[in-house]
């Protein structure tokens, strides 16, 4: 199955309300915003050894990536609002 059939209820609203472009990018910001939750939730109970109240090694790297991915999105999304200046 395809991304696109995957979530076509989510993309259905958000291209309807936002255009294809920002609602496929509102979705996958969704979808980010989930998987940083569940990492997060899954950092609580995965603690390091080294860095007491910090989450391990790996787990700390996949929030960072989500998070760049997400601020990503967000510019992009923030980019496509602006008319453009010419």
């Amino acid at each position: 199955m395809s991304v696109l059939d995957k979530h076509r209820d989510a993309l259905d609203v958000h291209e309807t309300m936002m255009g294809q472009a920002r609602g496929r990018l509102a979705v996958a910001l969704d979808l980010l915003t989930d998987s940083l939750a569940l990492v997060g939730q899954h950092g609580v109970y995965c603690r390091s050894e080294r860095l007491p109240g910090q989450p391990k090694m790996d787990i700390a790297l996949v929030l960072e990536r989500l998070e760049d991915a997400k601020q990503l999105v967000q510019s992009a999304m923030a980019e496509i609002r602006q008319p453009s200046a010419g």
